[in-house]
């Protein structure tokens, strides 16, 4: 079975963006400018020249919700969902040989691969040194023998070594650690350069062959190629592959520091070396940056991507412990994954605590969640900051989760390994929600069935003074006020609770 390797090629998903959401920069640039310009730029970039190399880099690429939305072809409010419904689709993951993968068109072995050769920049002013920031990994479970796919980064050492982040929990530090132990080498091989899809499985966790998390989500067969210099299998329709190793001493040099994802700097770790044995390409392949931290965090491509994968996790979770979650937004300016919103629909009393306690377990990331009522964006900071001034109260609409697991990176934690979790039950009480001093004011509609006279329409039963606007067939209102005026003195002419004007009903 042949397999299309242009269709989800990174080139052909620039090329493919609408008007307003890809930059090119056909002059040529500086590495050393690359970062500045990413910073400023909310469009994705196609660098046409960077470098004495002339080389080609893509940066900015998955910076925004709708650049995902063209990838996913839905609308960028429907993308979570996609992302689960693609999940449920059937993995179909084909070995190619050589000449059918354009990942190995170009291949580099020994002192001839060379990542100082690659367009690799400075991106933050404190940097250890130059990162390569949109690389995803791939390496092999030994337990199960199940391929695993994440997102890595990598400073650069020299020609032939990079420092690697693998710090944080995660499936890669276990098989890792186990390979460690074991006094083995860990083959592990890079991706840079792939369809903003990929990013997306790379980052979710799911106890399966990772590869096919590829095909699935991208509802189409994944054709994979055997690496030169070690046995992994890697798409071959990828821009570049890396290959190489992380050696058998375990975290045992220093990387960093680097511009973490929340904003601030990670100071130096001690982590795993990668040694470099073959570089793979295209024979026109394109490089990839990502964006990451600073003050512009909530357009970054880290942001993004951390917030569609928290955002697709967090409504999983609530299909199952709640009744009818409407909407879930992690906001980008939190780094995709620290601050969730809700909106629910609650069926019964105690629903918004429940659904609190479920996002605060559902990954580890999240910190403070918000659970609104339905008629409330969670996209609209205006909306929410108004749903927290005016329906919550701190000392009933709080809930604290004490000593959870959260992110080591956050650097409120002061140094502790276990944080605190914070819930903002933002919703109306169960079952007050449909008071008059609850409602929100709108213009008014003039609807409802017509009648001769304001008398006439009280007599049908209470009205609103706009229904009875919409009752005569009013265009002003005036005469309406005149006409209620003269009804003051009907006995029992009056308005009740909830404002409506009424006259007695006339006896049968």
């Amino acid at each position: 079975m042949s397999v299309d390797c242009e269709a989800f090629r990174l080139r052909r998903f620039l090329a493919s963006l609408p008007a307003g959401e890809v930059l090119e920069y056909t002059q040529p640039v500086a590495l050393a400018e690359v970062a500045a310009i990413l910073d400023r730029t909310a469009e994705a970039v196609h660098f046409r020249s960077v470098g004495p190399e002339g080389a080609e880099l893509a940066g900015n690429v998955m910076s925004s919700r709708s650049r995902f939305a063209h990838a996913f072809g839905v609308a960028a409010p429907d993308v979570p969902r996609e992302i689960l419904r693609r999940l449920a689709n059937r993995a179909e993951v084909i070995e190619v040989g050589r000449d059918a993968a354009p990942v190995q068109q170009r291949v580099l072995t020994g002192d001839d691969a060379d990542l100082t050769q690659l367009p690799v920049h400075v991106q933050h002013g404190y940097d250890g040194g130059p990162y390569i920031s949109a690389a995803l990994d791939v390496a092999r479970d030994a337990q199960t023998g199940w391929a695993n796919f994440g997102a890595r980064r990598l400073m650069l050492r020299g020609p032939h070594e990079a420092g690697v982040d693998v710090v944080a929990p995660s499936d890669l530090r276990t098989i890792y650690l186990a390979a460690v132990a074991r006094g083995e080498t860990l083959p592990v091989s890079f991706v840079v350069g792939c369809h903003p899809i990929d990013h997306i499985a790379a980052t979710l966790k799911v106890p399966v062959d990772e590869l096919g998390l590829i095909s699935s989500l991208r509802g189409a067969p994944l054709a994979v190629v055997k690496c030169v210099t070690n046995d992994l299998l890697v798409p071959a329709d990828a821009e570049f592959i890396l290959e190489g190793y992380f050696d058998a001493r375990g975290h045992a040099e220093g990387e960093g520091p680097y511009g973490e994802f929340l904003g601030y700097y990670g100071g130096v770790k001690q982590n795993p070396v990668f040694h470099l044995t073959a570089i793979t390409s295209r024979t026109d392949a394109l490089f990839q940056t990502a964006s990451i931290g600073g003050y512009a965090m909530s357009r970054t491509d880290t942001a993004q991507i951390s917030a569609l994968r928290t955002e697709s996790m967090v409504w999983r979770t609530l299909e199952t412990a709640v009744r009818e979650p409407v909407a879930v937004h992690a906001t980008t300016s939190s780094g995709g994954s620290f601050n969730v919103r809700v909106a629910l629909r609650q069926r019964a009393p105690g629903e918004a605590r429940n659904a609190i306690h479920a996002v605060m377990g559902s990954l580890a990331n999240v910190k403070n969640v918000f659970v609104v009522d339905p008629d409330i964006d969670v996209t609209s900071s205006e909306q929410m900051d108004w749903a927290l001034a005016t329906r919550f109260q701190g000392d009933r609409d709080i809930v604290v989760g004490e000593s959870m697991r959260t992110l080591p990176l956050d650097p409120s934690l002061d140094g502790r390994r276990a944080g605190a979790k914070t819930g903002f039950d933002l919703t109306w009480p169960f079952g007050t929600a449909a008071t008059l001093e609850t409602s929100v004011p709108a213009p008014p509609e003039f609807t409802g069935r017509r009648f001769a006279s304001v008398r006439d329409a009280l007599a049908d039963g209470p009205k609103y003074f706009t229904e009875l606007l919409a009752a005569v067939g009013s265009a002003d209102g005036r005469e309406i006020v005149r006409e209620l005026n003269a009804l003051r003195s009907v006995p029992g002419f009056g308005q009740d609770k909830r404002g409506r004007y009424l006259l007695p009903r006339a006896p049968a």
